[in-house]
């Protein structure tokens, strides 16, 4: 039997019909009454702040217990389609309560009402109850543009860099789009410096050390990456993590959100850093968050652990390998989906339309229905590393604990004609 809401009964007993059940609606509604209703609350606030980050230096930041996040900064990145989409994979029924809250709450009002959402109230008491609002576990590890321009300006943030910090911008080969437009300051990293042919692993720790010390960096320096593709600085992050520099921290959405964001840029050649006398520390600082191809099949058929491939569905049915250097087709057996994009270049099953991480409890529910849990130990890969570095990144920020990256990925489990592969359709175990 379907459970009529009590709201519902008396605007039915009212005589109102489903046409002006809208016109009735309350304008403003408190949470606990959307609760009451089994209602659905949306933050349209940007994600930063819906992950944790305060609109306000010394205020709380977090979003509502529950909510959804639709940032009204992205209507214009949606179509009626995408954001039909949208709202279909988060289950909102056209006649079901919403309740939003936020910077220009009023404009997705309008856009859903545009899509047939009847029902959409505005969340009178958001935000107004610090000690209630949740947040991403480590949201200070996904920073965002302002951040990072008032802390060039020696303003107060927020999560401060506790010593030296450094904004270095990292990508594969020579810095061509660098020198076109940066983050003011920034350094470069040509991620050739982390990684080497033949499989495209990390560099020995010998290399990892000199690499550090050339850029100036030691373990307690604050290093604030970002990349044209997240990617590609989420791979030197997650390398700088396992020889142990201890804050590491992407711009959260990479090139494209400070682009957006209008702040000021700069062209021409990095800056020469004063290279480190010492990195401070033994290298590497955090061994664990780099898995063999041994510790990877161990990991293999255990309730306790997941082996989590960041490939595409083709890529994890074995329709391609997903590259033109890598041949064999299919994947580790036993492994498990952790889902990734379109093709081995997106990572839009990860992404919000302004490219962004999507919220934690969308990520969680998307591994969970693959078995795939915060409780166990997991180890991500894909095909050469970068993808899976990315997911290794929200990890941490969503609070996982234990947690790491197969380095060799399918690359170099492919090599080997005596590691058990699998291809074709198949669901979680």
């Amino acid at each position: 039997m379907k459970r009529v809401s009590p709201l519902t009964t008396a605007l039915l007993l009212a005589g109102l019909s489903h046409a002006t059940f809208a016109a009735a609606m309350p304008a403003e509604m408190n949470l606990s009454s959307v609760k009451a209703e089994n209602g659905v609350v949306i933050d349209t606030r940007p994600s930063a702040f819906y992950n944790g980050w305060p609109q306000a230096v010394n205020t709380v930041g977090g979003h509502e217990p529950a909510a959804l996040n639709l940032s009204a900064s992205w209507l214009t990145l949606m179509s009626d389609e995408q954001l039909g989409e949208w709202a279909k994979q988060h289950q909102l029924n056209k006649t079901g309560l919403i309740a939003l809250y936020g910077d220009d709450a009023q404009a997705v009002k309008t856009r859903l009402e545009k899509l047939g959402f009847t029902q959409v109230s505005m969340l009178k008491d958001g935000l107004q109850d610090p000690s209630r609002l949740q947040k991403l576990a480590h949201f200070e590890q996904l920073v965002y543009p302002q951040w990072i321009h008032d802390l060039q300006n020696k303003k107060p943030v927020t999560a401060a860099p506790a010593g030296d910090w450094k904004v270095i911008e990292a990508g594969w080969g020579a810095p061509k789009k660098y020198l076109l437009s940066h983050i003011p300051g920034a350094g470069y990293i040509n991620t050739e410096e982390v990684e080497s042919e033949p499989l495209w692993n990390k560099v020995s720790d010998d290399k990892l050390k000199a690499m550090l010390a050339k850029h100036g960096i030691r373990h307690d320096t604050t290093v604030i990456l970002y990349g044209r593709d997240v990617y590609a600085a989420a791979r030197v992050a997650a390398i700088m993590l396992y020889a142990g520099v201890k804050d590491v921290r992407l711009l959260d959405g990479g090139w494209a959100t400070w682009s957006a964001s209008e702040l000021p840029v700069e062209r021409g050649l990095p800056p020469q850093p004063a290279p480190a006398d010492d990195f401070g520390a033994t290298i590497p600082g955090q061994p664990q968050l780099m898995l063999d191809m041994e510790q990877a099949r161990a990991l293999l058929h255990r309730k306790d652990a997941s082996l989590v491939s960041i490939r595409s569905w083709p890529e994890f049915i074995g329709t391609t390998s997903g590259y033109s250097y890598i041949k064999p087709k299919g994947e580790i057996a036993g492994a498990r989906w952790g889902h990734a994009g379109s093709d081995s270049t997106h990572m839009e099953d990860f992404h919000n339309p302004d490219g962004t991480m999507r919220t934690g409890d969308d990520i969680a529910a998307m591994w969970k229905s693959w078995n795939i849990t915060p409780d166990q130990q997991v180890a991500f890969y894909c095909g050469t590393g970068w993808r899976a570095s990315e997911t290794l990144m929200y990890a941490r920020a969503m609070g996982w604990k234990n947690v790491g990256l197969y380095d060799g990925g399918w690359y170099e489990w492919s090599a080997d004609p005596k590691n058990p592969v699998v291809s074709g359709e198949r669901k979680p175990n």
